[in-house]
């Protein structure tokens, strides 16, 4: 079982963790990649790079036979799947062992039954693991699952068996819903997984999700190095995760661990794998969810409690090593909160973002797994999670706190990220309070949340950074006059001009770093004394109190971006100057009225008119496809269809023109 080289089947941020991990044991790596992360981080760290295909995961990631080759033709003798793609692929797997490698993971058998989400249930009863009512049968007829519906009661799930995050879900409140809830859930499981069973199972509110990470070996060992919770969730998908779980009874706590280790010893587990748990405060009882049968996503907050390197014992699991630990050596210590970092706009319906990355600023003295850098491109192929921020404080309230001040100073430009959003959820008073629950976004933000903006002194701030960056102290009298010189009043000093891209009005900027003044369009003044942007900060004093903020300035296509830390978080502002300003006017600004274009890179998964079509404002003319996610884009005025541009299958570029309209005052 010993090798030198692995290969790792996998991109971006856990690709270069998995990198680590090999650096570490003195392992060589190889990447494989795809066409469309030819420039990644994670290529050009590795100690042997393969492109495996085109940028479709079916064309690369998901290519069974072209990872083996390049297995082959890089003399890797093992390969580590990461989580996602062929992680818990058991014919996968299986491939790696057929073909003399080591799969550094657990055996094909174990993924395929834990893969099973009703074998998996079974095997948990076997070992006297809890689970929730249901129905998980052979007999998947119409008539036996509504049979077993009525005898449950509402509410309760319907689940493909082969499912996971959510797809093939189904919630059922009304049992005269049953009937359509069971074909929907059928039809996404045999879509998304090939596998169109389904079970039942009792729905329980306000329910947290708790999961135990474990630990085996091939000599039999089996550890649990903690617990996890990870309630804070949208549509399934875990948003914040934190070790170890807070405000969960200790005899809770030592009973789910306990059944962690008797599952995994159950079915001769080897490598990292977690047991999901739903745990149910208001009963004080827990449930058998499922096992991921792989190295998770937030497995860096285990790592933070416990100093064990998840990766580096998997690795040497692999290579036959037993467990060099017992669970008595097993200690906890204080707590950590992983943020996951995701390219998308919270405030728009988490509208993906892609484009390329222009400023990349993270904060320092905190763990930052990330798949990106400056230059990075954020394509629409894959998921829109890009880096992970984790932090380690004494306890949850320091761990909170640090997170905080973590997000406060991260500043990215060119491509939108949900850190404001991530930095709210902190915040929340529910969180704080654990009062949050797998399904209780909702009740968090019952209004919907909206991204905060720079208030009136902080937009000052960023237009003294921008005027700053343009007119640095020091500079000449010719170059900090002012664009306004010689019409402005006798005795006075020229301004300076600076338009927020959402108002008609500038804010005007006299003075020097000497003496800095800016005056909102409303009249509010700031002045702020000995004013300097050096590097990314911009201080000052204002009424003699010293004062500092962090600040980018970056210029934008047609506007320059200040990334500002304000007391509410970072925010963007943009502004133009008064030479912006001009060439706005004269270009008569962007966007048609008539046209429907793409808001990113994608695929075209349908096009939902023809020519001639009459349509009203809003209708759904394109479904695009981008970041795993299907984005329904609406006529943006009533009109007939003229043209059409693209057609199912098609890759489209961001901003490419997919619908003409006649408007309909012109019809």
């Amino acid at each position: 079982m010993s090798f030198t080289r692995v290969l790792i089947a996998n991109r971006g941020e856990i690709a270069r963790r998995i990198q680590r991990g090999c650096r570490k044991l003195g392992l060589e790596s190889v990447a494989v990649f795809s066409d469309a992360d030819r420039d990644a981080p994670f290529v050009a760290e590795a100690d042997h790079a393969v492109c495996i295909g085109g940028a479709a995961p079916s064309d690369s990631y998901l290519n069974v036979e072209a990872i083996l080759e390049a297995a082959r033709a890089t003399g890797a003798g093992a390969v580590h799947p990461g989580y996602g793609f062929l992680s818990e692929n058991a014919g996968f797997a299986a491939a790696v062992e057929a073909a003399g490698l080591v799969f550094i993971g657990p055996e094909p058998d174990a993924i395929a039954r834990m893969g099973s989400k009703i074998e998996a249930k079974a095997a948990a009863e076997a070992a006297g693991v809890p689970v929730l009512p249901g129905y998980r049968g052979e007999d998947q007829s119409d008539a036996r699952l509504l049979q077993e519906a009525e005898a449950l009661g509402t509410p309760f799930l319907v689940k493909a068996s082969a499912g996971g995050g959510g797809r093939g879900m189904r919630l059922v409140s009304d049992l005269g819903d049953a009937p359509e809830a069971i074909a929907s859930a059928r039809a996404e499981a045999q879509s998304a997984f090939g596998d169109p069973a389904v079970f039942l199972e009792r729905y329980a509110p306000r329910a947290r999700h708790v999961e135990v990470q474990v630990l085996g070996d091939t000599h039999g060992t089996v550890l649990h190095l903690g617990d996890r919770d990870c309630s804070l969730q949208r549509n399934h998908q875990k948003l914040i995760e934190e070790a170890p779980a807070a405000d969960l009874p200790e005899a809770v706590r030592d009973r789910m661990r306990a059944a962690a280790v008797r599952l995994a010893q159950a079915i001769g587990y080897r490598s990292a794998g977690t047991v999901e748990y739903l745990y149910d405060p208001g009963r004080g009882e827990y449930y058998f969810l499922e096992m991921n049968t792989r190295l998770q996503v937030e497995h860096p907050v285990t790592e933070a409690i416990t100093g064990i390197d998840l990766v580096e014992w998997q690795l040497r699991i692999a290579r036959g090593e037993p467990l060099a630990l017992t669970q008595g050596d097993v200690q906890f210590d204080g707590h950590a909160i992983e943020i996951r970092i995701a390219a998308e706009n919270p405030a728009e319906n988490f509208h993906p973002e892609t484009g390329e990355i222009t400023l990349w600023a993270p904060p320092a003295d905190v763990r930052l797994d990330t798949g990106v850098e400056c230059g990075s491109v954020v394509g629409h192929h894959y998921d829109s999670m890009i880096a992970k921020l984790i932090v380690h404080a004494p306890d949850r309230t320091g761990a909170i706190r640090r997170a905080i001040t973590a997000i406060d100073a991260f500043a990215v430009g060119g491509v939108g990220l949900n850190l404001a959003y991530q930095r709210a959820l902190l915040a929340h008073p529910d969180f704080a309070a654990f009062r949050h629950h797998t399904s209780g976004l909702p009740e968090m933000f019952p209004g919907g949340w909206t991204e905060p903006s720079a208030d009136p002194r902080d937009m000052a701030f960023a237009a003294m950074a921008l005027h700053l960056r343009l007119v640095p102290a020091g500079a000449s009298p010719w170059e900090s006059l002012g664009s306004w010189r010689l019409t402005a009043p006798a005795g006075q000093s020229g301004a300076a001009f600076y338009w927020d891209t959402t108002k008609d009005e500038p804010i005007r900027m006299y003075g020097s770093g000497s003496g800095l003044t800016a005056i909102q369009p409303d009249g509010q003044t700031i002045t702020v004394e000995s004013a300097v942007l050096t590097g990314c900060r911009l201080s000052g004093r204002i009424d003699g109190v010293p004062f500092s903020r962090i600040a980018y300035v970056v210029r934008a296509p047609s506007h320059w971006r200040v990334h500002l830390q304000t007391p509410a978080g970072m925010t963007a502002t943009d502004l133009r100057t008064l030479e912006d300003q001009h060439l706005q006017r004269a270009t008569g600004g962007s966007g048609v009225a008539d046209l429907l274009s793409a808001p990113m890179p994608g695929a075209v998964a349908e096009v939902r008119v023809a020519l001639g079509d009459r349509v009203k404002a809003g209708d759904t003319l394109v479904v695009l496809e981008a970041m795993k996610l299907l984005q329904s884009l609406p006529a943006p005025v009533a009109g007939v269809v003229t043209e059409i541009y693209c057609a199912p299958g098609d890759t489209v570029a961001g901003h490419a023109p997919l619908i003409k309209l006649d408007p309909e005052e012109n019809t």
